[in-house]
């Protein structure tokens, strides 16, 4: 489970700052949304608000960059350049990137991150402690002066720092290696987080496709999903065909495709609805080309569907930037609920995701904790807080049967657009 994500120095966060999935010791009646893991207490979702252009996306593209920058450190060369992308607005800044995150994993918890400039990593650490209590052992410190080993935790990182590129991480090496903590950290990397686009959802619709067309227990739960949406059709079909090119494709590059992708098969997916007749009365089916014929939301409810439950099944954290564009409020919160709610979450998965959905600012949706927003100052670097941080005029906190949403819209939490007035 994620714990902390610390970034700094990336696009328009320039001080570091912390997301926190830690569950605070506040008191909110009615709301189970913490689950406890080795006594750890964490929050099963998060929600981030702000102004269009405030840094909602910049977050989620910061651990984006993270992830990246971790599974794909084994390919570099040596003087190739990293995923380098600083906050370009104070004049002469030539500082690190810095990410950093907290992870539970087989009963410890994991601290990783580093420091980077445009062809170096600066700094690189890993630690490891057990329950919230116990003390934090450091596996291996990396800086200017090299790498501190702990021989006895991280006896698979003896000798890497000779064989090591300025430009490679630390950790990456080691797992190459065949490094068994390395191993089992990077598959952290690989395999229990993911982030995802709700506006660009066809990036990952062939994996709801195949999902389906398998017939898989992900399938399964997420077309269950779906019907009680009432979207309109009564099933999905895949159907796997021989590819075709459509009448207007060039003929001169038809031939060279066609001889490259002899034997290769496309799915289709296909809706299908009831037919009635004038009376109401069940007729028949009739089934419709599902890109075609049904709405763009639906469309989107169906790429979401595959990571949403491959997440529930596994286990892992899914990080969806936009989650309530093209949908309706409802079915946000439908989505929320299923990660929220014990028995559609039993494995204790994690949904974070950034909105504009004020519906969603309930006291029956969300602890204050699981509220953050936000906000750039006047030199355009972003603020990230969560709501228990604010302070109100009165010197007062917000309390845990405020009206959020109301608040939040006439501006007492900030996070909010001012629109000037001509």
């Amino acid at each position: 489970m994620l714990l902390e994500f610390t970034v700094g120095n990336y696009r328009s966060f320039f001080d570091k700052k912390t997301l926190s999935m830690k569950a605070q010791k506040i008191s909110e009646p009615g709301n189970d949304n913490v689950v406890v893991e080795n006594s750890y207490r964490v929050l099963k979702t998060l929600a981030i608000y702000g102004a269009n252009s405030s840094g909602k996306s910049n977050l989620v593209r910061a651990l984006n960059t993270m992830i990246a920058c971790v599974l794909s450190s084994v390919k570099l060369n040596d003087g190739d350049s990293l995923l380098y992308d600083p906050f370009l607005l104070l004049q002469g800044n030539q500082a690190p990137t810095f990410f950093e995150i907290v992870f539970m994993l087989d009963n410890s918890c994991y601290r990783y991150g580093f420091c980077y400039s445009h062809f170096n990593i600066e700094e690189e650490w890993l630690f490891v402690k057990g329950t919230p209590r116990s003390k934090e052992s450091p596996l291996y410190i990396r800086n200017n002066d090299g790498i501190a080993i702990n021989e006895k935790l991280f006896a698979e990182g003896e000798g890497g720092e000779k064989i090591l590129n300025d430009n490679r991480l630390f950790l990456s090496l080691c797992a190459q290696l065949g490094g068994s903590v390395s191993k089992k950290v990077l598959s952290w990397f690989q395999s229990k987080i993911s982030v995802i686009s709700g506006i660009n959802n066809q990036n990952y619709r062939t994996f709801s496709e195949l999902q389906f067309h398998k017939k898989t227990d992900i399938s399964i739960k997420a077309l269950d999903f779906l019907k009680k949406l009432q979207l309109g059709f009564v099933r999905l079909e895949t159907k796997e065909e021989n590819l075709t090119f459509p009448d207007d494709f060039p003929d001169e590059l038809k031939a060279k495709l066609s001889k490259e992708l002899e034997g290769k098969k496309q799915l289709n997916l296909n809706s299908i609805h009831h037919v009635y007749s004038r009376q109401g009365i069940e007729k028949g089916v009739q089934d419709f080309s599902f890109y075609e014929r049904e709405s763009s939301g639906t469309i989107k409810l169906f790429d979401l569907a595959g990571p949403l439950f491959e997440t529930l099944d596994s286990g892992s954290v899914l990080v969806i930037d936009e989650l309530d564009a093209k949908m309706h409020p409802l079915i946000s919160q439908h989505i929320i609920d299923l990660f929220n709610d014990i028995a559609t979450n039993p494995n204790h998965a994690q949904l974070i995701f950034t909105t504009h959905d004020t519906h969603l600012l309930s006291t029956k949706n969300m602890r204050r904790d699981q509220i953050w927003f936000t906000e750039k100052n006047a030199a355009e670097q972003t603020d990230l807080y969560c709501l228990t941080d604010i302070v109100l005029p009165d010197g007062t906190k917000p309390r845990n049967n405020a009206n959020y949403e109301r608040n939040y819209i006439a501006g007492r939490y900030g996070a909010i657009p001012f629109i000037l007035n001509e």
